[in-house]
């Protein structure tokens, strides 16, 4: 069925690209894996994209609901708002060197798209300069950018709108055609593209991501260009080789680090220069206070380490090249790493549970608060697990369909996986302490389960605005106790109130009470709740975790 164009770039037209965009990336992603060989053999180009892209999707659908359900709704949110979500989902969810470019190529044209926040919408004019503002921004992102990658493809989309007259669709055509010829022509500009006789993946996928954009203004999908990747088998994505086009791949360095970072400008820039030192395939993007930075190194701890010094980095994602998985070990010419039997996947909303739920042997996806994962990051841990049986782990209520849809595509790659529907990562932590890997796995999915199902959960946070709960009228700034997912005790003091939340937890009976401290809870607050459980309930013990910055003041279990 033909898209039903959009004449002018507006928040419905950001909408409607950036899901055309997820799925062509998702019907190329197997295509644009295959093709990547360089500079490590990970066979992942594709799939990074696709989940950078998912991370951009889920963002701009959040600000479309907030817009169609919240408070004062208007219908639709302004060409800002859809261009900013845009740029921002990409910049969290950003993976591996494309993924990380594709970010700061979407966060460019937001730039421009974002810089009158009350047009309700741009032309053929705004477009092209935000198709060039996006090419320079990726350009100016890579330390030391290589020609024939994703950074051409994308300068040549941009020159050639230059001179291209007319509407939305007709700048979209000219970007996507002017992309094509470059992409078809990176075979010649790299030594190890020409070896293998191909074109770079990262370019690759950007267009597959012009096509989408063409789609968008045109209601139908462009003619493919000539030349320009279709069927290939081996190729590259070598957007940010430091080394000459013929650097041996045995070589280079032997971890890829990724990190959000909270920081300023100057420290960033500090960074950069440190990263450089360390290692190769540098790419910083982002900017306002909010950084993802991709680089490959020999010492990863010293890569961390210098994010600390700059500011606060989180979501750190440290993989070594020398241990892929199956599909990466064929193209490295070594045998695949066994699969485990079991393994156990959890989504954890804080590093300090993260931790915990690592110890326990669990593979974790890091929920920051308010950025829950996409399915495509459920499913990308499924694989790291590397394992014949999972047994997924959702631990929040509003989570079951993102992590049914990573059990289903995990269950069609051949995974045997069991979803336990936990709402909390309390549950989870009860279900953990059951699991037996040893056991069969219904059984053990089973037990699980029975754990879960039999803690029930509590939180204490604060209200961010007015509104009506279960407990009456609560106000921005009061502490809400919430029991099983709705709103139980409206109080004014952290402590009291957690001391009132767990009594009527307890009020049904139960063993043990688990207590999970956020970084802004109060620093008595477990002491005070220990003391009143130890003196008011006989038999019943009190464990306390560190949950880091969990979104929660406090998350409680009773089992």
């Amino acid at each position: 069925m033909a898209q039903v164009p959009q004449t002018f770039f507006d928040a419905l037209a950001v909408r409607t690209w950036c899901g055309l965009a997820l799925a062509a990336l998702g019907r190329a992603r197997e295509e644009i894996d295959a093709i990547n060989v360089y500079p490590v053999a990970d066979g992942d180009t594709g799939t990074n994209l696709y989940l950078t892209m998912e991370s951009a999707v889920t963002a701009v659908e959040a600000v479309f609901a907030g817009h169609e359900a919240g408070p004062g709704a208007t219908g639709k949110p302004t060409l800002a708002d859809a261009a900013r979500a845009m740029a921002h989902g990409a910049l969290i969810g950003a993976r591996g060197n494309s993924g990380t470019i594709l970010a700061q190529l979407l966060r460019g044209m937001a730039k421009v798209l974002a810089d009158d926040g009350e047009a309700a919408h741009t032309d053929g004019q705004g477009l092209r300069l935000a198709l060039r503002h996006a090419a320079d921004s990726a350009r100016d992102a890579v330390a030391h950018p290589v020609e024939g990658t994703v950074l051409t493809v994308a300068s040549a989309a941009a020159a050639a709108v230059t001179g291209a007259e007319g509407d939305c669709g007709a700048v979209a055509r000219a970007a996507y055609e002017g992309a094509g010829e470059a992409l078809a022509a990176t075979t010649g500009q790299l030594a190890v593209l020409a070896r293998a006789g191909v074109v770079d993946a990262g370019g690759r996928g950007l267009l597959a991501v012009l096509a989408a954009l063409v789609e968008t203004f045109t209601g139908e999908a462009p003619r493919a260009v000539a030349g320009a990747g279709a069927g290939v088998s081996v190729g590259v994505d070598a957007a940010t080789d430091v080394c000459t086009d013929d650097r041996p791949e045995p070589g280079g360095p032997a971890f890829e680090v990724i990190y959000l970072l909270e920081a300023d400008d100057a420290a960033v820039a500090r960074l950069r220069t440190r990263l450089d030192a360390l290692g190769d395939s540098l790419v910083v993007v982002g900017g306002d206070g909010l950084w993802n930075v991709h680089v490959h190194v020999d010492d990863a701890g010293a890569a961390v380490e210098a994010g600390v010094e700059a500011g606060r980095p989180y979501r750190i994602r440290i993989t070594h090249f020398g241990a892929e998985d199956a599909h990466m070990a064929g193209a490295a010419g070594r045998p695949p790493r066994e699969r485990a039997q079991r393994a156990v996947v959890a989504v954890v909303p804080g590093e300090g549970l993260a931790g915990l739920y690592t110890e326990a042997g669990a593979t974790t996806v890091l929920a920051r608060p308010g950025e829950p994962p996409a399915s495509g990051e459920l499913v990308e841990a499924v694989r790291r697990a590397h394992a014949r049986e999972v047994v997924l782990l959702p631990n929040d209520a509003d989570l079951r369909h993102t992590a049914a849809a990573a059990a289903e595509q995990a269950r069609a790659e051949g995974v045997r996986v069991a979803l336990i529907p936990t709402r909390s990562a309390v549950q989870g932590i009860a279900a953990l302490a059951v699991h037996e890997p040893d056991r069969r796995f219904d059984e053990d999915v089973v037990s699980m389960t029975s754990a879960a199902g039999a803690t029930r959960y509590g939180e204490v946070v604060i209200a961010e605005r007015q509104s009506w709960t279960m407990a009456g009228i609560c106000q921005a700034g009061d502490v809400l106790g919430l029991i099983d997912g709705d709103v139980a005790v409206i109080g004014a003091d952290i402590t009291t109130t957690a001391a009132t939340v767990v009594d009527r937890m307890l009020a049904a009976g139960g063993e043990m009470v688990t207590l999970v401290l956020g970084d802004e809870a109060p620093t008595d607050i477990a002491a005070h709740v220990e003391t009143r459980v130890r003196e008011s309930y006989l038999a019943v013990d009190t464990v306390v975790y560190r949950g880091g910055r969990q979104g929660a003041l406090l998350l409680i279990g009773v089992e």
